[in-house]
C-alpha cells in the first residue's frame, strides 16, 4: 500500500506542467493497478483448492464451454500458443482437463473438463464472486453498473483501434 501511496505523490519541487500525466489520472494506470489487487487475491484464495492462477483463465472459459481446441482455447483466453500448451500440460497432470485428438483432424485437439474440475467450478466461482463484492464495498450499486459499461466501452474501442 505504502508503494502505491509514493507512486501517487509527485516529486518534491516538480511544477504542475501541460505534459505531466499523473499517475491518478491514467485510467490504464488505475485499471491495472486494481486488476493486480484482485489477481493477487484470487491467487491466494483458490491456491488452497490447487488451482494457480493461470489454470483459473482457462478454468473460466471451459466451465462456459468445454471441448474447445486448444487454439480456440487460446485466443478466447488471450494468450500465445505456446503458453497454452504449457498450462494444459499442468492441468492435465493436475487432472484438471483430458485433451483428446479430433477425429476428424488428427492435428487438432479438443480440451476437456474432468469431473474434478466440474466439481472445483461452485467453490471457485464463490471465491470469485466473493473478491468482487468485497472490492465493491460502499460502492453504490448504480455507479459499479455504470463502471463496468464505461470499462466495456474502452476495452471495445481500444480493442478496434489495435486491429
Amino acid at each position: 500500500m505504502a508503494s502505491r501511496a509514493k507512486a501517487r505523490r509527485k516529486p518534491s519541487g516538480s511544477r504542475n506542467r501541460k505534459d505531466d500525466f499523473p499517475l491518478h489520472e491514467s485510467t490504464g494506470y488505475l485499471v491495472r493497478d486494481a486488476n493486480r489487487a484482485f489477481q493477487r487475491l484470487l491467487e491466494r484464495r483458490i491456491a488452497p483448492h490447487g488451482v494457480t492462477r493461470g489454470q483459473w483463465y482457462f478454468l473460466r472459459v471451459l466451465w462456459t464451454e468445454d471441448g474447445l481446441s486448444q487454439r480456440e482455447l487460446s485466443t478466447r483466453v488471450g494468450m500465445m500458443e505456446p503458453t497454452t500448451v504449457v498450462a494444459l500440460q499442468s492441468m492435465e497432470r493436475t487432472g484438471l482437463i483430458r485433451r483428446v485428438r479430433s477425429a476428424d483432424d488428427r492435428r487438432k485437439a479438443q480440451v476437456w473438463l474432468t469431473p474434478k474440475a466440474k466439481r472445483l467450478r461452485e467453490r471457485l466461482l464463490v471465491v470469485a464472486r466473493g473478491i468482487t463484492e468485497q472490492a465493491a464495498e460502499g460502492i453504490d450499486r448504480a455507479d459499479l453498473e455504470r463502471f463496468r459499461k464505461i470499462v466495456s466501452r474502452m476495452t471495445k474501442n481500444l480493442d478496434r483501434i489495435e486491429r
